[in-house]
């Protein structure tokens, strides 16, 4: 869409005068590299198909039953105000369906949106008596947000493999390349989470409504009590602050944590903004879920590219100035996780892997002329995860007993 061309017209707006953003695909609002990953699952052959095998693990149908039974569900009737705010949300970010949304007891704050075929959100009470009207509606969106860019499904589905891969005895848990695409895994859902942020700024189209969520996520309901400004001066001091060391803490404070920082989600939607690319959305500037299809990937890899270049280039942070020259590194590091798990998928001659499964015991790499491993062997070790849950499903038992010893 481009509204500077002769005979645009105007922009939609709402009753409250925000601009309805007709057929916007989650694409306008994804982090790039979360929409560099996205592209990439969609654009796999028979993708949508292996996804409806795996929504019977994910037990879709049993998480809706338990909040229908055991949490409120949102209606005319019941916490009317989220039902007129989710209809709002979902007028301005042009959502397909509506999904259902369910107020639980918690005190603590907390909304997650989960379900595969039919995503549906969850708001804590606690969040609910936290946030004013148009602070909601800003969660709203930032749950909308994930619920439109497919973040239910390949989150869910990613940790479930996750914590099977944790029951299997070939996997080596303690193995640096498993943690590494965990972290890997991790650093995605943290941009996800970015993504969702820019929706629920879009579905508010109010920078200060944005910034004070993340200050009472950060501290709860004392406004009062704090300053934007020198909110946002944190973030710029938590980029910048220390030595190596201090980079390095960075790192091991995140590794396992499935949000961003409260500080650095407000100035990563402030840097947004700051880019112009909310302020094009508005003006109609967007990509259209019509041409979702057809989207490249290596247009959306070489873009997520050049924003982490220019965040590298830009950043203070200790340690990565100290890295600032090892992308090609870190890249091979990448391929070698990656080429490990295709290893294990194929499942080759087990004695050709080190204790790493990357290299052969004795450190040397074979010559490109070498013969090709053997097959493995046939048996229960080539079983596949579906064939374990198969077996479970059947009431027998999922572990296959080991085989007799040789005579």
């Amino acid at each position: 869409m481009d509204p500077e061309s002769p005979g645009s017209p105007e922009p939609t707006v709402d009753e409250d005068g925000r601009v309805i953003l007709t057929g916007i695909s989650s694409r306008a609002f994804e982090h790039p590299a979360d929409r560099a990953a996205l592209t990439a699952l969609r654009a796999v052959p028979g993708f949508d198909q292996i996804v409806k095998l795996a929504t019977g693990m994910l037990r879709e149908r049993q998480y809706r039953l338990a909040y229908l039974a055991s949490a409120v569900r949102v209606d005319e009737r019941q916490f009317a105000d989220l039902h007129r705010l989710l209809g709002d949300v979902v007028v301005v970010l042009d959502a397909p369906r509506r999904p259902e949304l369910f107020v639980y007891n918690d005190p603590t704050p907390n909304a997650i949106t989960l379900g595969v075929d039919r995503p549906f959100i969850t708001m804590s009470s606690g969040l609910y008596e936290q946030m004013n009207d148009d602070e909601r509606r800003f969660i709203l969106g930032h749950e909308l947000g994930h619920a439109l860019s497919g973040h239910a499904l390949y989150q869910s589905l990613l940790m479930h493999l996750l914590n099977l891969a944790g029951s299997f005895g070939w996997v080596p848990a303690g193995g640096l390349g498993l943690r590494a695409l965990i972290a890997a895994l991790r650093e995605w859902q943290r941009k996800a989470e970015l993504s969702a942020d820019r929706a629920g700024l879009l579905a508010t189209q109010d920078v200060d409504v944005s910034l004070r969520v993340h200050m009472k996520t950060a501290a709860g309901a004392h406004l009062d009590q704090i300053d934007s400004e020198a909110f946002l001066a944190q973030a710029a001091e938590y980029e910048a602050a220390g030595d190596l060391r201090d980079g390095v803490l960075k790192l091991l404070n995140t590794e396992k944590t499935t949000h961003p920082f409260a500080v650095v989600r407000a100035a990563e939607v402030q840097r947004w903004v700051a880019t112009g690319e909310y302020a094009r959305i508005l003006a109609g500037d967007y990509p259209l879920r019509t041409d979702d299809r057809s989207a490249g990937f290596s247009d959306s890899a070489r873009e997520a590219a050049r924003s982490y270049k220019k965040r590298i280039d830009e950043s203070t942070d200790p340690l990565v100035t100290a890295v600032r020259g090892l992308g090609s590194t870190v890249g091979s590091a990448a391929d070698s996780i990656f080429d490990w798990f295709n290893r294990r998928t194929r499942g080759p001659d087990e004695s050709s892997i080190g204790e790493t499964g990357t290299e052969p015991p004795n450190g040397e790499i074979p010559p490109d002329d070498a013969p090709p491993a053997p097959d493995r062997p046939a048996g229960p070790q080539t079983d596949s995860i579906f064939d374990w849950f198969e077996r479970r499903d059947r009431g027998g038992n999922p572990d296959p007993p080991a085989e007799p010893p040789p005579a």
